[in-house]
Order: C-alpha cells, then sequence, then structure tokens
C-alpha cells in the first residue's frame, strides 16, 4: 500500500510536467492547427538560459523568472520569423520548419553550452516527505512543482475565461475569418498564443530539470510525453491536455515502479506508445475533443 501510494504521488508530479509541455502543443493547436515539434527543444534551451543565471547571481529565483521571460521571447521570436512565413503555404512545410528550430536549438545549445550532462538546483528540498514514520515518495519541490503548473493553468483559464485577450484568442482559434472581420488582429493573437506557449514550455523545463540532468538532448522524452499526453486528452483540450498529463504520468510510474525493475527502463515509453494507440483506435480526436459538426 505504500508503494502504490508513493507510485502514485511520483506519477502526479510527473504528469504535471507532461501536462505542461501539452497545455503548450494545445495552445498553439487550437489557433494555428500546428504541431510544435520544437516546443521540447525551446524548453531545453530556456533551462540552460536559467542554469546560466542561477550560476551567475546564485539566485534560483533569478534564474526561474529569466527562464519564462525567455520562453515568452523565444516563443513570439519562433512565430514571427520562422512560422508565419509558412501560413497558407502545404501543411508539410511548417512541420519541416518546427523540426529544423528543434535542430537548430540543440545545435546552439551543443555550441554554447556544451555536451555534457549538467545538474539542475532544485526550488526547495529534494528530501522526501513523511506523515509519521511513512515516506510519501515526494519531497517539498515535488509539491512546488504541482503547485506551479496548477497556478499556471487556472492563470490560463482565467484569461481564456474573463479578459479580453482570451476571448480574442478563442474567436481567433474559432474561426480566424470570422475573427478578422470582427476587427481582431489574429496574426497579433497567434504570436501571443505562441508567446504563452514558449512560457509554458519553459516552466516544464524548469521545473522538470532537477530530476533529470540537462543536456542539449534531455528534453527530447519529455516533449514525447507531453505529445503523447496532448493527443491522449484531445489537442483542441486544454482540460484534456491536464487529465492527459495526470493519466500518463500515473500509468508510466504504476509501470516504471511495478514492471521495469524485472524487464528494464524501456517499458514506459513502450507503455505510452501503447496507451496512445489504444486511444486513438478508440477515440481518434481524443478523449476530450468535443462532437464534430457535419453541414447537411
Amino acid at each position: 500500500m505504500v508503494e502504490f501510494l508513493q507510485f502514485t504521488l511520483s506519477g502526479i508530479v510527473f504528469g504535471m510536467v507532461y501536462a505542461a509541455v501539452a497545455l503548450s502543443l494545445v495552445l498553439i493547436w487550437r489557433g494555428t492547427r500546428v504541431v510544435n515539434f520544437a516546443q521540447g527543444g525551446m524548453a531545453m534551451f530556456t533551462t540552460f538560459v536559467a542554469i546560466e543565471v542561477i550560476y551567475r547571481t546564485h539566485s534560483y529565483w533569478a534564474g526561474f523568472f529569466v527562464a519564462l521571460a525567455a520562453g515568452l521571447v523565444l516563443g513570439a521570436a519562433s512565430e514571427l520569423t520562422i512560422v508565419r512565413p509558412t501560413i497558407g503555404k502545404p501543411p508539410l512545410n511548417v512541420v519541416i520548419v518546427t523540426i529544423g528550430l528543434l535542430v537548430l536549438l540543440e545545435g546552439l545549445a551543443g555550441i554554447f553550452y556544451g555536451g555534457q550532462l549538467r545538474s539542475f538546483p532544485s526550488a526547495f528540498s529534494v528530501t522526501g516527505l513523511k506523515v509519521g514514520g511513512t515516506s510519501l515518495g515526494v519531497s517539498r519541490n515535488d509539491v512546488f512543482v504541482v503547485v506551479a503548473v496548477l497556478v499556471a493553468t487556472l492563470a490560463l483559464g482565467v484569461m481564456f475565461r474573463y479578459t479580453t485577450a482570451g476571448l480574442r484568442m478563442r474567436a481567433a482559434a474559432f474561426n480566424a475569418t470570422i475573427a478578422r472581420l470582427s476587427g481582431i488582429r489574429v496574426a497579433r493573437v497567434l504570436t501571443v498564443g505562441w508567446a504563452l506557449a514558449g512560457l509554458l514550455g519553459a516552466l516544464a523545463g524548469v521545473l522538470v530539470s532537477p530530476s533529470i540532468f540537462l543536456s542539449p538532448n534531455s528534453m527530447d522524452t519529455i516533449f514525447v510525453y507531453g505529445f503523447t499526453a496532448a493527443v491522449i486528452g484531445g489537442l483542441d483540450s486544454a482540460v484534456g491536455a491536464v487529465v492527459g498529463g495526470l493519466f500518463l504520468g500515473v500509468a508510466l510510474s504504476y509501470v516504471g515502479g511495478y514492471v521495469g525493475g524485472s524487464v528494464g527502463s524501456e517499458i514506459p515509453p513502450l507503455v505510452a506508445l501503447g496507451i496512445l494507440v489504444a486511444v486513438l483506435m478508440i477515440r481518434p480526436d481524443g478523449l476530450f475533443a468535443g462532437a464534430r459538426m457535419r453541414r447537411v
């Protein structure tokens, strides 16, 4: 029972990171119908920026907030300079462009920061919490990870529901043509969406890096799990992204805890793939996808 509790809590922690990546993908997909395959590379690069700031200022929080700001700038700059020229072109063009951006960012990270593995500091203690004499298998830093993603998710929900900017983003995502006729600057709205996605990616990178070694390729697996979570929940659903991330995180934690030790560390990716295939066979648009409209 204690192991089950530990695996569940650990899965929730990593699931929230996957949810942050999934949310960043949903933000871009809803506005542009583009999957940003460079999202993991952008998160990795901003995390390297964070660690350099931390080393120079000896302040974790300085690096944390600089990483978020760098994510905003990198997301907006990517949309303006790389993605926007592909609008109206064949869909394959933007796929190639985002993959090229991923390769570029990983190459630049290797040039500027080196290819060696680097440890990333945590915001709070990584010593496991206990209730009575029972270890929970999570630390204060893990609690911070969950709270940070929840706060970011709630903030986005409030923005989309109760602010003018959120209304414009929803209108542009629903029908860009009608939004333009209503006076909404759709191009600017899309840039804001990419900027927010960059911020969420940076948040995910900073939060997960204390649990893994940082390198130019360190976020590749996290991106794959985040993408899987987004597809499971539905690329049009922010709620689905969070639920998909939590579901995947807990499922992989159970598999890694109960099966991984005897089979090997390669089993969780196979399980994630199996879950993805099963969901796509049952609900191709994701578990939380809305009903399709059909004109008759």
